[in-house]
């Protein structure tokens, strides 16, 4: 499970060609800012901001957060997870 502070990127930055990571390196990287949980469903989010872009803050379903990457739609990817710590 990630933590508070955790950077973690995204599966897409594998797919990013060498070019695009030295305009913008930190493309599909995003900052862990916690975990919440809906105040109606109950169900269990987890908080993150791009560290690219307009550095909105987001919120995704912890299940969906954590999934694998779909190998059918996205063949020969090393990345397995949807997100992996990066450090």
């Amino acid at each position: 499970m990630f933590a508070k502070g955790d950077i973690v990127r995204h599966f897409k930055r594998e797919m990013l060609s060498e070019e695009t990571l030295a305009k913008e390196p930190n493309m599909y990287l995003y900052e862990i800012v916690g975990q919440a949980e809906h105040t109606e469903s109950g169900e269990q989010l987890m908080i993150y901001r791009p560290l690219y872009g307009e550095k909105k803050l987001y919120a995704r379903p912890i299940e969906m957060f954590l999934s694998t990457v779909d190998e059918i739609k996205y063949p020969g990817l090393k990345q397995k997870q949807r997100f992996e710590k990066l450090r």
